[in-house]
């Protein structure tokens, strides 16, 4: 059998191009290369496809996990638009089909028969892998279950139009690229733009695992299930004591709602001035994304803050609707502020401008949401709730008997220092 993979219309530029062709190419030629010299590339191939689909969580037939990720992952015009729209017609359609019908083709091969000819014991082992840490694949828990029900379709359809209908349904139901196989992105300057780059491992971390704060909760909740699901929501700043669970309440409103289509890409300040550019990139896509700003403050020398001024409100263009921005800050207002700030006899001629320019930044999210340290009986709960879910089996004088102990050497009544607390519990008993 012979596979032109260069009649692909749509499906090209893949991440993983260098082991397409030369396993493609292997099909296409282990029964007219020297013994030898196909070694040479067979077995590189093997260790290269082993390699990717245990980082990936791959298992079963690695080629055909292979072919699907590539599918999966393939931005062009046809993966976009049913992501986007959900319906495609016209002569695009008529490439895809195309592009389908030769994918079709390299997943009914079967890689065993090119052991056979050869008498190697080699693609065997990709055909049926085991992989022992399936459970750690860097796609999300939802993505990968969906992914290996679309590998299983895929490998059972019946033609090219079937094996069509079966993609088309991931792309409307999940997306399409980086955006549909992972929920946590960050940002990595390449010169003059910037890329937006998966983070595989965000933690699991849920609500339920915050104890306390439940009016905070709340807020939080309401204002992203508002952006969920199509209605008007502000940007949020999340402000307050040091260790209240700022930054886990935003990490567990991620975990909540990536089934339902949230993406969050993390950005720090000395990156705000590409901030116009990652809205443009996510700006028609059909997820609803949270750029995230974690312990945002600035010094008073500091300038980024105008870059988010204006990407918050005050630009001449629309702020997309699939966009919002999360921040953390123990800081209330954003800008540090000086005495001199609000001196008359301050070199500054109107020293309320000055005053005015440093309190607008915080004043641009709708919503803020104070978190304070808990008190003696709200710490000592988030201490009992904690050991509870930890099984630690201490009497509850003695476990606050030492947590109190605890709190005072290191850093005061939060739930940090709580969870610092359990942790050290649980490496003791």
């Amino acid at each position: 059998m012979y596979v032109d993979t260069n009649e692909l219309f749509l499906y090209r530029k893949f991440e993983q191009q260098t082991l397409f062709d030369n396993i493609t190419g292997i099909i296409n030629n282990y029964e007219n290369i020297n013994y030898e010299e196909i070694k040479k590339i067979i077995y590189p191939c093997t260790n290269e496809l082993i390699e990717f689909g245990m980082c990936c969580g791959f298992e079963g037939n690695l080629w055909h996990c292979f072919l699907t990720y590539l599918l999966v992952n393939n931005e062009n015009s046809y993966s976009r638009s049913l992501e986007i729209g959900g319906s495609v017609t016209g002569t695009i359609t008529r490439l895809a089909l195309n592009d389908f019908r030769i994918f079709k083709q390299l997943f009914d091969f079967d890689l065993t028969l090119i052991d056979k000819v050869l008498g190697l014991d080699c693609l065997c082992f990709v055909s049926d892998f085991s992989n022992p840490d399936s459970s750690k694949a860097l796609m999300d828990t939802d993505i990968i279950q969906a992914f290996r029900e679309l590998t299983y379709n895929l490998r059972h359809s019946s033609d090219p139009q079937v094996f069509c209908r079966h993609t088309s349904d991931f792309y409307r139901q999940h997306g399409v690229g980086k955006f549909a196989m992972y929920k946590a992105f960050k940002v990595c300057p390449g010169g003059q733009s910037a890329d937006i780059i998966p983070i595989a491992n965000t933690g699991n971390i849920y609500l339920d695992d915050l104890v306390g704060y439940e009016l905070q909760k709340k807020e939080l909740i309401k204002n992203t299930e508002d952006f969920i699901n199509g209605y008007k929501a502000n940007n949020v700043l999340l402000y307050g004591d040091s260790g209240t669970g700022k930054s886990s309440s935003i990490k567990a409103i991620l975990n909540e709602y990536s089934s339902r289509g949230l993406r969050m890409i993390e950005v720090y300040k000395h990156q705000f001035g590409y901030l116009q550019e990652i809205i443009q990139q996510v700006r028609n896509r059909n997820y609803k994304f949270i750029i995230y700003m974690d312990d945002l403050s600035f010094e008073d020398y500091e300038t980024e803050y105008k870059y988010l001024k204006a990407i918050i409100e005050g630009g001449l263009e629309m702020h997309p609707g699939n966009v919002l921005l999360y921040a953390t800050s123990n800081r209330r207002h954003l800008i540090r502020e000086k005495w001199s700030d609000k001196d008359d006899r301050d070199d500054d001629l109107h020293t309320n401008d000055t005053v005015q320019e440093k309190l607008s930044l915080a004043a641009r999210f709708g919503l803020s949401i104070l978190y304070i340290s808990p008190n003696k009986k709200e710490f000592n709960n988030i201490v009992r709730v904690l050991a509870q879910k930890n099984n630690i089996a201490l009497p509850e004088e003695e476990l606050f008997l030492e947590a109190n102990k605890w709190e005072m050497r290191h850093g005061g009544l939060s739930g940090r220092t709580a969870q610092h607390f359990i942790t050290y519990l649980k490496t003791k008993l």
